[in-house]
């Protein structure tokens, strides 16, 4: 856009979607889960600004149907924002299963045209630049992931596409300190009742070096074949994008630019590729069944303490397989490896 385009403000009564609006979920909350999803409920009735502090794989999402639907036939306009374009694809068909005869649109990077007036809007943070005095009602799923929380320009663009006096409300494993000065409900189980995985340390001592090199270090070859040979489905998380594309053999691998990566993880989730190599960008709003995780050089400062939490969090979300294997590959222990481990045996001891 440039200093000459015209803009257009329509400033007379505020479109209204013309449908009636479906419930169709079956699904059964449990009294935590009901105790929260009643909590955020009644912030978005009265307006009052809402945090959902909720364990990775405790059902967040689940927890935001009734307060959207309430909204809906309220007449309201919802908007559901996430800083990571794979959440709003993992969450755009559930919604459309959930609320059938509501027009909802999905805007990310690359999106398709989407025709009609969105009653319910699934966005990227980045998509709502796009937006104003638009949505009645706001939420922004995984607050604080990266890009959202270090960019004050995507923050004001949410602030902004909500109407002048909406309240806004969050979504996330691993709040920042904060969206937890606000009214807030707190999830310590999975919906499943299991306990969260808990990562184990184990040392791969020059790995950058034997990557460098052509080789794949023992512990973590032997990782991935006994994965392959058990048909257990597996993410390696490596650091940097350089390590990811040289890294050796044919395991496919997906990063932020990866131009095929919606159609490479879903390959994933139908089992007919192994496992994925990837960086940080998928270590939120994937669901794979059964998968088990590996993060390669742990120690260093990409994988922040939230980052291992929410990478941690891939590991036994379906009730059928509510356990899996979760390692951190290091070359040296630090803070941030320690304060993952001890958060994720917090919540289990709650």
């Amino acid at each position: 856009m440039s200093s000459c385009s015209e803009l257009l403000l329509w400033n007379k009564e505020h479109a209204r979607g013309a449908n009636g609006h479906v419930f169709e979920w079956n699904g059964q909350l449990t009294p935590l889960q009901q105790k929260a999803s009643e909590e955020l409920l009644a912030s978005v009735q009265q307006n009052k600004s809402h945090l959902l502090h909720a364990v990775c794989g405790a059902g967040k999402t689940e927890l935001l149907f009734p307060s959207i639907f309430a909204s809906l036939q309220e007449g309201k306009r919802v908007c559901v924002a996430a800083p990571r374009t794979d959440v709003i694809l993992e969450l755009f068909p559930r919604f459309q299963k959930v609320f059938p005869k509501t027009t909802i649109h999905a805007l990310y990077g690359g999106a398709p045209d989407q025709e009609g007036f969105a009653e319910l809007v699934l966005a990227t943070t980045h998509q709502l630049y796009r937006f104003k005095n638009a949505f009645d009602v706001a939420f922004v799923d995984e607050a604080d992931a990266f890009p959202y929380y270090a960019d004050e320009t995507l923050r004001l663009a949410v602030t902004k596409a909500a109407k002048k006096d909406a309240a806004i409300h969050y979504v996330t494993a691993t709040p920042t300190k904060s969206l937890k000065t606000i009214n807030q409900s707190i999830l310590s189980r999975r919906y499943h009742g299991h306990d969260l995985p808990v990562p184990r340390f184990d040392s791969l001592w020059g790995y950058t070096r034997q990557l460098n090199r052509g080789k794949v270090p023992t512990k973590l070859q032997q990782w991935i074949e006994d994965k392959s040979k058990n048909n257990i489905p597996f993410l390696v998380f490596l650091p940097t994008i350089e390590m990811l594309e040289n890294f050796p053999g044919n395991l496919p691998r997906v990063h932020a630019e990866h131009p095929d990566r919606k159609e490479t993880v879903m390959q994933l989730r139908e089992k007919k590729i192994p496992g994925l190599l990837t960086t940080t960008i998928l270590e939120r709003g994937i669901t794979i069944e059964n998968v088990h995780v590996a993060v390669v050089g742990a120690e260093q400062k990409i994988f922040t303490s939230s980052a291992l939490i929410q990478i941690s969090g891939r590991v036994g979300r379906s009730f059928q397989y509510p356990k899996g294997d979760i390692v951190f590959f290091h070359h040296g222990i630090t803070h941030e490896m320690d304060e993952a481990k001890e958060a994720i045996e917090g919540w289990n001891k709650k």
